[in-house]
């Protein structure tokens, strides 16, 4: 994949071990609160690595790896079947990609790197031709109190199609689609509390398991996010195709 250069925001892949390691290094910071250390996992070394680094200067202000897998068979090699019982995703017969660990520099709030994410990502499925990607999106923290209106509302309007269905496997769940059906959200507060990548998954048509992991080692809610590329609404494909060049 080529670099994508727009305003003050380069987003290229991973050229050698340093530059992994300055992801793992952001990672650490991001999701474990630890400034100079480095969450890396056995997964890192299957995994391609999207940088999005400052124009000038080059700092690393976004990261997040991709695992590709051919069809469904292999889904079980991926990190999310650590959480999830993905058994139903095995049958789906096109390319997949794994969208994990996504994370930006804490403090920082510029929307442009967002979008120049997500503009490397679509290049990335463009060129590998890839039909659905999925991940785990992740609330911070493991109290799941502040996100019930934003539970509510993926419970009743965002769940996985019956034949994709993510089904549990991890011993400590939040089962809000049937904890929750009778909860009446608050919309403008269950948009406050939804983490930017999952609002972009639902902003596709993307779907997620009618649970949530409660992962203490990461201090993170996380729910199993999927979309079926050829489901996204045509004029936001275009707008990502657009952002991808």
């Amino acid at each position: 994949m080529r670099e994508i250069r727009q305003g003050r925001y380069v987003a290229r892949l991973a050229r050698g071990p340093g530059d992994v390691a300055r992801a793992q290094a952001l990672r650490a910071e991001a999701f474990l609160g630890t400034a100079g250390g480095c969450d890396a996992d056995a997964h890192d070394a299957a995994c391609l690595h999207l940088l999005v680094e400052e124009a000038r200067g080059g700092r690393l202000v976004c990261c997040f790896r991709v695992l590709l897998l051919e069809d469904g068979a292999g889904i079980a090699r991926s990190y999310s079947a650590q959480f999830y019982e993905l058994s139903a995703l095995a049958a789906f017969e096109g390319r997949m990609a794994e969208m994990g660990r996504f994370c930006i520099r804490p403090g920082l709030t510029d929307p442009d790197i967002l979008r120049v994410a997500w503009a490397a990502m679509t290049r990335l499925v463009d060129e590998h031709g890839v039909a659905m990607l999925f991940g785990c999106s992740s609330f911070k923290g493991v109290e799941t109190a502040p996100y019930l209106d934003a539970f509510a509302v993926l419970g009743a309007r965002h769940l996985a199609p019956r034949r994709w269905w993510p089904r549990v496997k991890a011993p400590a769940v939040f089962r809000f689609a049937e904890r929750l059906k009778r909860h009446k959200p608050d919309p403008r507060q269950a948009m406050r509390h939804m983490p930017p990548l999952l609002r972009t998954y639902l902003m596709m048509g993307g779907w997620v398991s009618d649970h949530a992991v409660i992962d203490r080692q990461m201090d993170t809610l996380h729910v199993f996010t999927g979309v079926e590329i050829g489901a996204i609404p045509a004029a936001r494909a275009r707008l990502l195709r657009a952002l991808a060049g």
